[in-house]
């Protein structure tokens, strides 16, 4: 196994991504104790409109706090540019297509793999590091993506896009901590962002009310929710805003003759702006048997034979279920060893050997 902690610290320079979080700043923290070289860089990938709350300028405070405080350098880039061009336009594209996006994964393969990269090695790092939850090992002289020590913080799920190349440059020095560690150490040095809340909603663009953000770029209509035997039971702001499996935001009230029970997206109609529901978390219609991807993106360049046996993950924080990759017509076809809820096209498939993240591709069918 490989760590940061093997590595020969002498006059290695090292620039790490430094969001304004915990994360990215005890990892700092922690390449500074061994001995490394630390600069910050930020990143400003998202330009925030006029009258906006702007969390970036908020999050870079926090890291110049940070950097400050453990005397590092910090850099500034603007990468709202290329964000918009190779991240978010694709994430407004697919969603027109009535398809769920993750810009995470974009966002990791786009611009933290690449612009950022580039800007690091271009201002005299070694290596790149950030916060991510996730690990890098050494294997018959390949680098292998594994599941961090936190599994319930694991992020090689939005890694599996970017290319073993990329990693070979690359240190997680969170990859053997529980984020109750990491907590913990930034409380202990007094860091002045220990208690700040982890981060969410769209990468970069942060916590919003999706249909009031999406609604400045796609138009969005009023339409009807529909059950499964095509009983209107409610209405809704626009078919994309909804996802395979989704209970949130139906806003379905009783329904005479049927039963008190939750209702779940289990279909949309983009074309005929129709979302399809259902009740009860086990209801049939919420799971599939199998998935398709019509391409996969593999970490490691090696020749994988099919059909493949391995274990498939299909959101964030969804636990892996066997199955069996084979492929027919150039799409990969997956089979799971038992039913998976709420399979979503748009969202990602990807596959694992045990811990090792082999890659993964995006769903464009479920059955």
């Amino acid at each position: 196994m490989n760590s940061f902690r093997d590595m020969n610290n002498s006059k290695k320079t090292i620039v790490v991504g430094m969001s304004g979080g915990v994360d990215s700043s005890v990892s700092a923290y922690l390449l500074k104790e061994k001995g490394y070289k630390v600069v910050g860089l930020f990143m400003q990938n998202w330009q925030s409109e006029p009258g906006e709350v702007c969390t970036s300028e908020i999050d870079f405070e926090d890291a110049s706090k940070v950097c400050d405080m453990l005397d590092i350098p910090l850099h500034k880039a603007n990468f709202s540019d290329e964000y918009w061009d190779r991240v978010f336009e694709e994430f407004l594209n697919e969603h027109k297509k009535g398809r769920t996006p993750n810009p995470d994964i974009l966002c990791n393969r786009e611009i933290k793999f690449k612009s950022f990269l580039d800007y690091a090695f271009n201002i005299g790092a070694d290596y790149i590091a950030t916060g991510h939850y996730a690990s890098l090992n050494d294997v018959d002289g390949m680098k292998l993506l594994v599941r961090a020590k936190d599994l319930e913080k694991d992020q090689t799920y939005f890694l599996h896009e970017v290319k073993e190349k990329e990693f070979e440059k690359c240190i997680f020095p969170l990859e053997n901590l529980l984020k109750t560690e990491v907590r913990e150490i930034a409380k202990k040095i007094n860091l002045p962002v220990s208690s700040k809340k982890d981060s969410v909603g769209i990468c970069f663009v942060g916590e919003r009310n999706l249909k009031d953000f999406l609604g400045r770029f796609i138009k969005l209509e009023k339409g009807i929710i529909y059950d499964e035997f095509g009983t209107e039971v409610g209405t809704h702001n626009g078919a994309t805003l909804f996802t395979k499996g989704q209970r949130q935001g139906l806003n379905i009230g009783g329904v005479r003759g049927r039963e008190d029970l939750p209702w779940y997206v289990f279909d949309k109609d983009i074309d005929k702006n129709e979302v399809f529901v259902c009740q009860g978390i086990n209801n049939e219609l919420l799971l599939s048997k199998r998935l398709e991807c019509e391409n996969v993106s593999w970490i490691n360049n090696i020749d994988h034979s099919f059909p493949k046996n391995c274990s498939v993950q299909v959101r964030h924080q969804h636990t892996p279920i066997d199955c069996k990759i084979s492929i027919k017509d150039k799409i990969f076809n997956v089979e799971f060893s038992e039913p998976i809820r709420g399979v979503a096209s748009g969202q990602s498939a990807v596959f694992y050997d045990k811990n090792i993240c082999l890659g993964g591709g995006i769903i464009s069918k479920s059955a």
